[in-house]
């Protein structure tokens, strides 16, 4: 087996806001740190883990975020957590997602003050068993694109 190592991208910027770089890239591993994953923190950073007002990554955790795991105010991800949430399991403020767990619901499986999904529990429900007139009414408010309202 080749025991060589393969080396992983490291790119900064030269700008700083707020004396964060403006991007930072990280993907990867680097021999030289000793580091088996890439760190990247920045406006926009885009690594193995990200940090930043805009992150990209494996691991994501900022503003806005896009990643496997996704920590953000707006967050999509597979597993994300925010304020607004999008993804395969969500949790947050407005979630949408495979699973959903939120103030407001939507998705296959649903829990949420507001729930919206084939399979949804919660104070005010939209789902195959129950049509609360309540969640019918905050769903064609907010959400109108939703089918079956």
């Amino acid at each position: 087996m080749d025991k060589q190592m393969y080396r992983g991208i490291r790119k900064q910027s030269s700008m700083t806001v707020f004396g964060l770089p403006l991007i930072d890239i990280s993907l990867g591993p680097d021999i030289e740190k000793n580091e088996i994953r890439g760190y990247a923190n920045g406006i926009i950073a885009i690594g193995d883990i990200a940090k930043g007002w805009i992150a990209i990554g494996g691991l994501a955790m900022g503003i806005v975020t896009f990643g496997g795991l996704s920590i953000g105010i707006i967050s999509i991800g597979g597993l994300s957590l925010g304020l607004i949430a999008l993804g395969g399991f969500v949790m947050g403020g407005v979630c949408i997602g495979g699973f959903s767990i939120g103030a407001v619901a939507i998705g296959g499986g649903a829990v949420g003050y507001y729930a919206f999904g084939g399979g949804a529990w919660g104070k005010y429900v939209i789902s195959a068993a129950k049509r609360a007139p309540e969640a019918i009414e905050f769903f064609k408010q907010w959400f109108p694109f939703l089918p079956t309202l």
